[in-house]
């Protein structure tokens, strides 16, 4: 395993087990955790324009890229559906009153949902090595508070602060997977299909941000800060398209 794949992998599962310590130790304020899911939004719409839409046009065609944009799409959309997505309302006191069973089955939605995401993560092994980790570092920030949802509850009902602390952040381990298999496919399909497999991986992207991240975060706060959290977060990827 190379130390590229190493540090994503790092990276990768940061996002669940950093979420589900704070879950079991100290929830931080509403406001920082929109704040922190605008800056990861803003990370992905970036990469997705920047990066991820140029690469597989240049790798396929217009054509393919599209068709992958509306693929990947459609997929996380059927997802959503099967399996909804928490948000950070999950949070409210309201929420961790619920039973031991709820806190559970928020962690198996989200054990689940997590898969397409470590797929996203493993397009850094057919680009560039900083797409893989600007990649995998939005994923992870967007997963802090997710971790945090899922733990927080379940230490709620059962006073059990190890325990929820390790079944909240096994949900990091369907990100390994799909990460894992994603990569070994990657390395050994046409360039054609990889330009398709990378633009789907921008329209999945897009499809969270959109659809979850900036209507859960950025119409949130009253002084607009999850905006401008949001542009930092376009602004970084830029930055590091300079280096």
């Amino acid at each position: 395993m190379n130390t590229t794949l190493s540090i994503i992998i790092a990276i990768s599962v940061l996002g669940p087990v950093i979420g589900s310590l704070i879950g079991v130790l100290k929830k931080p304020s509403e406001k920082f955790m929109y704040d922190m899911l605008a800056f990861a939004g803003g990370v992905m719409l970036a990469i997705s324009f920047l990066e991820l839409i140029p690469e597989s046009i240049h790798l396929s065609s217009g054509e393919m890229c599209i068709l992958g944009i509306v693929l990947g799409s459609i997929t996380m959309y059927s997802v959503d559906k099967l399996i909804p997505h928490i948000h950070p309302e999950l949070c409210s006191q309201d929420q961790e009153h619920k039973l031991k069973r709820t806190a559970l089955f928020i962690i198996i939605g989200i054990f689940l949902h997590n898969i397409p995401e470590g797929m996203a993560i493993a397009i850094g092994a057919v680009s560039t090595a900083k797409v893989g980790v600007i990649i995998a570092l939005a994923i992870a920030i967007h997963n802090i508070p997710e971790g945090i949802c899922t733990s927080a509850p379940y230490f709620y009902s059962t006073k059990k602060r190890l325990k929820s602390f390790l079944i909240s952040s096994s949900t990091a381990i369907p990100i390994l997977i799909g990460l894992l298999i994603a990569n070994s496919v990657y390395t050994h399909i046409s360039t054609s299909l990889v330009g398709l497999i990378i633009g789907a991986t921008a329209g999945l992207m897009i499809y969270i941000t959109s659809d979850e991240i900036i209507p859960n975060s950025c119409g949130k706060s009253e002084d607009h800060s999850t905006i401008f959290s949001l542009i930092l977060g376009i602004l970084l990827v830029i930055l590091l398209q300079l280096l």
